[in-house]
């Protein structure tokens, strides 16, 4: 299982440091939907330095990407993993992947749900996958001498943050795109998931949640779920 650009064909060329051994307790379409989130997320946990006991704040948790975060947090040693959503219904999904603590965005201010549940201290790390006035309130959120990782703009890709929040907190921010990282690094990025993680997939602490499996020739239909928004987790597509 591994990673490469414009994988929707029967046959791809794929760099040998971007792949990783599918272990035997996982099934074709699981492995599939699993190594761009476990570089991803692990790639990101480690540019924060996270270290086991930890608190881990993840935003728009519910993504496909956001709920192997929440599992592998979890399987990493996190003392404290807080996921955000926007919806309610939402909320059972999140507790089920791992999260200790789930923040209705719609319902709930971010950054004060965080504090509240911290002591007021903020989480150590925040994975922000939706950009826009949520990344703002990741600053909030986080802990003095805290870490906040963007990965993605699941809302917008610009934001307006309070540099107060940011500088009196003495916080780190780093941005991961690693779809764009250079082929030797994004190969260190895979092999460390890889060692860290493969005995978690192993044991079923980390698994992709499947939403949809189709057939490589109804590939628009796959296009159509993922821009509906709709989709809960990965859309695999089958090849004959």
């Amino acid at each position: 299982m591994g990673t490469t650009p414009g994988s929707f064909a029967q046959y791809v060329l794929a760099d040998h440091r971007h792949v990783l051994l599918v272990p035997e307790q996982l099934g074709y379409a699981e492995a599939c939907a699993l190594p761009t989130g476990l570089l991803t997320e692990h790639g990101a946990l480690m540019a924060a330095g996270f270290q086991a006991g930890q608190s881990v704040l993840i935003t728009g948790a519910t993504s496909s990407i956001g709920l192997i975060g929440v599992q592998i947090a979890k399987a990493l040693g996190a003392g404290h993993v807080i996921a955000t959503t926007r919806s309610a219904a939402k909320r059972s999904l999140l507790s089920r992947a791992g999260a200790d603590t789930v923040v209705v965005t719609g319902e709930q201010d971010l950054a004060q749900a965080v504090l509240d549940v911290t002591d007021g201290e903020g989480a150590d790390v925040a994975l922000d996958h939706v950009g826009g006035p949520a990344f703002a309130a990741c600053l909030r959120a986080t802990r003095t001498d805290g870490v906040v990782v963007n990965i993605g703009r699941l809302d917008t890709a610009e934001s307006t943050i309070d540099l107060d929040a940011l500088s009196y907190r003495h916080l780190r921010v780093a941005g991961v795109s690693f779809g764009f990282t250079r082929p030797a690094e994004l190969g260190h990025v895979i092999a460390a998931a890889g060692k860290h993680l493969l005995e978690a997939v192993a044991d079923e602490r980390v698994r992709p949640l499947i939403d949809t499996t189709l057939s490589f020739a109804t590939a628009a239909k796959a296009a159509e779920r993922l821009r509906s928004h709709e989709a809960h987790g990965k859309i695999i597509l089958t090849v004959p």
